[in-house]
């Protein structure tokens, strides 16, 4: 379990409900007479006595907060929520967490706090059999019987945990999704369905964007089709005729940064429905479209592109509509399909081309040989079909979908460059699954694959509960298409109409996005068959070299009459140095009042890494989901699980494990229940399914330890990932490490064992923020370099310093026996050789390859050994609470240096193989600093230099041990060879050799 998350989980909580903690103990029999313990949100006297008559017959535990909040970066959006919940009566009760959250984003924690103890969640690999669950297990699944469908795909989380008598239950959840813009909007999506009335309820939604905000919209509350909405948006998307804002709404915009806020007492939410099924908080935005190649952002070694030209011609389409008529289609389906597609053919363009299949146990086409051009007169004789049509029958999706290809491929062959200036492309829309002809799903992708032939894409609609709907989605997939799902009790025709306005405006054909060759690696998807109008093509990637300057873009494309060539050179540095200053916004709260969220701070600075993470998943399942062959479909299930392990993401490939309280019979808590730390018993969980929401996993037996300790499939970032050249990755290291006194740790305090002389000297580093020191080269020899990054600090309180420095990153190049990159931060390690592993640092683990090794005692070190023969150590320091002059920070340690050369260098490296000398003048005593000198006047020879010290105690190993040593003053003048500004180097992986070629003199 990545603790740092469950940390980021309790700041979040505070800042929900400042007086949540401290309120787990039992609650007094004498506060229920007067309903305070509901903490209303507003005076009491203002609740109605009828709300409090139904809020007392409450059996279940009561929800007093449900805090809701998102923030949008760049179209990537964290949500976190904290549901509190009180059991008011002596007995044990079953508190029932169930958010509804969108089928695109991917759950990344999930926490519970009962009877003040935390209960974390870790994501594993799914088990490839799953049990079905008892009654009350944890039951994630897409929809509830009997509530109202949603106008946009979403998914239930639900979690069953039983709370103590008189005492409280916390969840907490967040996930995260990339917004897909349609029809020229983003849309952000928040369900509040928690079936009873809130005491508390607010919703935050934070927008942060690199662009202008050019539009923003609050729909009303949007609950099934009942609301007397129009259609204006994508998927069908409901918006209002006057757009009320829902009660309690307020909004706050500057040009890149907007809040929104809903907050309705429980009065107001009563005035809107008691059952607590409140609906869905909308909100639409759009941001300022850059010309040419688009956005590009920047961030700690990764990029992410979009793209989405506009006032561009629209190029001609030839369709073919292709109508389940079978008997289940007939009453409301057939109706509202048919008032969509008379819709539908009053949008068509005069430059289009299309036809109409309908299907059930026969094929019916409307103009059996060809398609045919948008007049009047056709427009009329095509209503006059699809007014005619009549359920009855079977369903043939198979024939269906070979009538419709055969349409098109036909066209495309006889029309002289059909291909060339329009796009092609079949509109598939079935209420059921395949009864007459062909019914095995292979045979029929097969089938359509094969017709299709990668000519013209093919776009699925199911609708209803009864269609197979992984046929629809495989169908799409494999033939450069979408699909879409229409609830039984949804509006289909506008939905339907909805996902037509998607697709009926092509732009652009075939398009290409390249970048510099030798500068990127592990690229999303960056070939498109189609680009939309109002749609967008999102792209991300890894810089292989942070230090480049610029990155070359090309985007090529097909238009309506000619093909078209964009590219440019980026300005990495520029773009970094911009993405940067909007992530610190976002931090910071930067917007309308100093509004803010407290997830911002802690989730911003990793966005655009998230963002390739997240794409990269989804398109691994996506290429799972294609695979011909099971080995095809094997490699891309571990890239995508690995994926979804490294960035903690709830996918079809993943589980999320909870470990479940223990409540006595009394309704107490058991004593020896173990929390996540110190468990030893073992102790039921619940594993948690997303996104292929039908599967149930069944109760598992683990002890509470491998909760936060077990975490064996690491992730390895990499497009082709072989078994065979894999890092092996063990256990937890449980060995004692020799850490000897040679280091830099603290502001940096450097400290030197010289062992031919049996002397340690020490001295400071005044150095500036960013600035990258050479700790270790020896390139040429061992093939080893150890290199720092400082980050700056503000002085505690009395301090003569102006600032202080710590190192934040570490990194360790090793060439031998092969080229491997070894990057360390408080956070995490990346180890990069042939394969890349990404490991956390709070996670105890060791990755063996050839001759190096790296482990990891969990939150407190990392040991590198090279060889045998060199080991270095870096200790993690971390803060829970820091103050503002502390920082998370590194120490470095070498362990052992028997393998580096006689000509290594660096700050450290130097005095590896040096004879130093010790003399003294005669001098009086003094006192500086607490630390009283001798009473003579030393001086160290080193390599023929004369260098004033002092003798002075130094701090090490975490502040747990002293150290008595030698102090060079003066930013270690003459200590050290050469100046300051000599250890200076441009980047983390530079090789540099120290400019003299050897460790000889520096006069």
């Amino acid at each position: 379990m990545d603790m740092d998350i469950i940390m980021k989980f309790l700041t979040l909580l505070i800042s929900f409900s400042p007086c949540v903690f401290g309120q787990f103990e039992d609650i007094d029999d004498d506060i229920f007479p007067d309903l305070t313990e509901f903490d209303y949100g507003i005076a009491p006297r203002r609740v109605p006595r009828q709300l409090k008559t139904m809020l007392t017959k409450e059996t279940k535990p009561h929800i007093q907060e449900l805090s809701v909040k998102t923030t949008i970066i760049s179209r990537y959006a964290f949500t976190a929520v904290s549901c509190i919940m009180l059991n008011r009566h002596s007995a044990a009760a079953d508190g029932v967490f169930q958010f509804q959250i969108p089928k695109n984003a991917y759950v990344s924690n999930f926490t519970m706090i009962i009877g003040g103890r935390v209960y974390p969640s870790e994501v594993r690999p799914k088990e490839k059999k799953v049990k079905q669950g008892k009654e009350g297990e944890t039951k994630p699944k897409n929809k509830e019987a009997g509530e109202p469908s949603s106008e946009v795909e979403m998914e239930i989380f639900r979690m069953v945990a039983n709370i103590p008598g008189r005492n409280r239950g916390v969840f907490m959840l967040t996930y995260e999704e990339l917004l897909q813009r349609r029809l020229g909007r983003y849309e952000h999506v928040t369900s509040l369905r928690p079936m009873q009335l809130v005491s508390r309820l607010r919703v935050d939604v934070t927008i942060v964007d690199h662009s202008t905000i050019t539009y923003l919209e609050v729909l009303p509350l949007r609950n099934g089709k009942s609301n007397g909405l129009v259609t204006n948006g994508a998927n069908g998307a409901k918006a209002p005729v006057k757009s009320a804002l829902p009660v309690s709404t307020v909004i706050k915009q500057n040009k890149t940064f907007c809040t929104i806020s809903f907050s309705p007492n429980i009065v107001q939410q009563a005035k809107i429905t008691t059952s607590g099924m409140l609906g869905e908080f909308v909100v639409r935005y759009d941001v300022e479209r850059e010309l040419g190649i688009g956005d590009i952002q920047v961030l700690n070694g990764h990029f992410v592109h979009y793209f989405a030209p506009k006032d561009l011609p629209v190029v001609p389409k030839n369709v073919v509509f292709v109508i389940d008529t079978s008997a289940s289609m007939l009453g409301t389906k057939m109706k509202q399909t048919k008032e969509a597609l008379f819709t539908i053919l009053s949008d068509l363009r005069p430059s289009d081309r299309f036809n109409f299949v309908s299907f059930s146990s026969r094929i019916k086409v409307w103009q059996p040989k060809h398609l045919v051009s948008v007049t009047p007169l056709n427009v009329r004789d095509a209503k006059k079909f699809i007014y005619g049509l009549h359920p009855t029958g079977g369903t043939n999706i198979d024939s269906a979908m070979q009538a419709g290809s055969t349409l098109l491929s036909n066209h495309l062959n006889n029309v002289p460059d059909a291909n060339h200036n329009s796009v092609s492309l079949i509109i598939f829309l079935t209420d059921g699954r395949p009864t007459v002809g062909e019914r095995r799903s292979p045979s029929i992708l097969s089938n359509t694959r094969a017709s299709v032939n990668e000519r013209f894409c093919v776009f699925t609609i199911g609708i209803g509960n009864d269609v197979d709907y992984r046929l629809l989605e495989r169908m799409a997939l494999e033939n450069c298409g979408m699909t879409r799902r229409i609830h039984e009790d949804s509006d289909a025709s506008a939905m339907l109409k909805g996902f037509y306005d998607e697709i009926g405006t092509p732009l652009l054909s075939d398009i290409r996005v390249n970048y510099t060759e030798d500068l990127v690696q592990y690229v999303t998807q960056h070939l498109f068959t189609n680009y939309f109008n109002g749609s967008e093509i999102v792209i991300a990637g890894k810089l292989t070299n942070q230090s480049a300057e610029s990155l070359h873009v090309q985007v090529t494309a097909s238009n309506s009459d000619k093909s078209i060539v964009l590219e440019t050179d980026v300005a990495l540095w520029q773009r970094e140095a911009e993405t940067e200053r909007h992530v610190k916004e976002a931090a910071a709260g930067v917007g309308p009042g100093g509004a803010g969220t407290e997830t911002a701070g802690s989730l911003a600075e990793g966005f655009v890494e998230r963002v390739w993470g997240f794409l990269s998943v989804k398109e691994g399942l996506r290429s799972r989901l294609k695979s011909q062959t099971s080995s095809e479909r094997e490699e891309h299930t571990q890239q995508a699980t690995n994926l979804s392990l490294t960035y903690h993401f709830l996918t079809p490939l993943t589980s999320l494990v909870v470990e479940k309280p223990q409540v006595l019979a009394d309704g107490t808590m058991a004593q020896d229940t173990p929390t996540p730390t110190l468990a030893t018993t073992e102790t039921d969980k619940n594993a948690v399914s997303a996104n292929e929401l039908s599967e149930v996993t069944g109760m598992e037996e683990h002890t509470a330890q491998s909760l936060h300790l077990k975490k064996d499939q690491l992730a390895v970032q990499s497009s082709a990932v072989s078994k065979a050249t894999r890092d092996v990755v063990k256990g937890p290291v449980k060995k004692s490490v020799t850490i000897s006194k040679t280091s830099a740790d603290g502001d940096p305090h450097f400290v030197v064992e010289i062992p031919l002389s049996k002397l340690t000297v020490c001295f400071n580093i005044n150095g500036e923020p960013g600035h990258i020191l050479r700790m270790v080269t020896d390139h040429k020899h061992s093939g080893v370099t150890v290199n720092g990054k400082l980050i700056g600090a503000p002085p505690p309180p009395g301090s003569h310093k102006q600032q202080r420095t710590y190192f934040s990153t570490i990194t360790i190049v090793v060439d031998r026996p092969k080229r491997a990159y070894i990057e360390v931060t408080p956070k995490k390690v990346i180890l990069d050789g042939h394969d890349r592993l990404v490991l956390p640092c709070d996670t105890t683990a060791s990755v063996e390859s050839g001759g190096l090794a790296v482990a990891i005692a969990g939150k407190s070190n990392v040991t590198v050994t090279i060889g045998g023969t060199i080991s270095f150590v870096i200790l993690m320091h971390q803060y829970k609470n820091p103050a503002p002059y502390q920082r998370d920070h590194l120490g470095f340690y070498i362990s052992n240096s028997k393998g580096l050369s006689h000509d290594s260098h660096g700050l450290l490296g130097q005095f590896l193989h040096e004879e130093v000398g010790l003399a003294y003048l005669p001098g009086n005593n003094t006192t500086t600093g607490g630390n009283s000198t001798s009473s003579q006047t030393h001086i160290l020879k080193v390599k023929g230099r004369s260098v004033p010290v002092v003798q002075k105690t130094r701090r090490i190993y975490g502040g747990r041990q002293s150290v008595d040593c030698w102090f060079a003053r003066n930013n270690a003048a003459k200590l050290i060879d050469g100046t300051y500004e000599d250890y200076v180097v441009s980047h983390l992986f530079d090789l540099a050799d120290w400019p003299c070629g050897s460790n000889k003199a520096w006069n």
